[in-house]
């Protein structure tokens, strides 16, 4: 069965139970969140997530926890060359991997880290001594570390698959890393997404291998190919296209992997300032039926289908 869902939002007095509840508007069977505000390091104690009675209404719903993923903030950075800014990341993604096991999550999305002009190798190297660490610091912990492929913006780290199989390759226990697989990303790193996927997956596999793929971040592109820029675009309207990616999403090899959907929301045209509309619900939609609407955005738009 098809494992597909949306980055949803854990806000407000109902957290994570808010999180599911806006995951099942979607008819998502999967969702992803982050555990606080993925620009800082202030986290609600875990009391206050109201997560047994998140976990509920999933029962309720069909909703397993094999479906949830995490997604490790941006404040971090592995590869930085500066020593206590290393430690900070190394503590606070510790902290982070300790809270998902509380949710019951079973897997964190992290972006390996940017060198800062150092070169990639320097950067590699401090992420490998970094996961070393954290993983010794949660080794009695089920979670697994999935590693996002990256666009090549700036001086990123895991711009390509042969700089994610460096990383997982040179920690000494890597058998809770896994790899998030983000099509945008790898499609502005210059893999052909759009034209020849099973190529694609093909290397992935001979570098990685592709059993390392532990969820999917599904989403178009505003710009062509290799253009290493990141700007996500609604499914059919980037340069991905929609054909494209409902061959990903519902590849054979892949059917039990999380596809979690990341795209813009919509702006409506009676209130293009102050209202705007997720097209998960539609996106979604799509991807079951396998068929492109050309005029969904204009229908978000106008409200016909909210």
């Amino acid at each position: 069965m098809l494992k597909i869902g949306s980055h949803v939002s854990l806000k407000g007095s109902e957290m994570m139970l808010g999180s599911v509840k806006e995951a099942l508007s979607y008819n998502a069977n999967s969702f992803m969140i982050y555990t606080g505000a993925p620009q800082n390091t202030r986290r609600r104690p875990i009391e206050d997530l109201r997560v047994e009675e998140a976990h509920q209404l999933m029962k309720e719903n069909n909703l397993d926890l094999s479906n949830v993923v995490i997604h490790a903030p941006y404040v971090m950075n592995l590869a930085n060359g500066d020593p206590e800014k290393r430690q900070f990341a190394v503590d606070f993604l510790t902290s982070e991997i300790k809270r998902t096991a509380l949710i019951g999550a079973k897997q964190i999305v992290l972006h390996p880290g940017a060198h800062v002009k150092q070169g990639a190798d320097i950067g590699i190297a401090f992420i490998i001594e970094g996961l070393d660490k954290v993983i010794e610091n949660t080794k009695e912990l089920d979670v697994l570390i999935a590693l996002e492929t990256m666009a090549g913006k700036g001086t990123e780290c895991g711009r390509n698959f042969e700089e994610i199989a460096e990383i997982m390759n040179g920690v000494k226990d890597n058998s809770r890393l896994s790899v998030c697989f983000d099509t945008c990303h790898t499609h502005d790193a210059g893999y052909k997404i759009r034209d020849d996927f099973d190529s694609v997956i093909e290397e992935f596999d001979r570098l990685v291998g592709k059993e390392k793929i532990s969820v999917f971040h599904i989403n178009d592109s505003k710009n062509d190919i290799s253009a290493s820029k990141d700007r996500h675009e609604n499914i059919g309207f980037g340069y991905i296209g929609f054909d494209a990616l409902n061959k990903v999403v519902n590849h054979p090899d892949f059917m039990d992997i999380p596809k979690i959907l990341e795209t813009p929301y919509v702006t409506p045209v009676d209130d293009p300032k102050n209202r705007i509309y997720p097209p998960y619900k539609e996106e979604i939609e799509m991807f079951r039926n396998q068929k492109f609407d050309p005029e969904i955005l204009d229908k978000i738009r106008k409200k016909d289908t909210i």
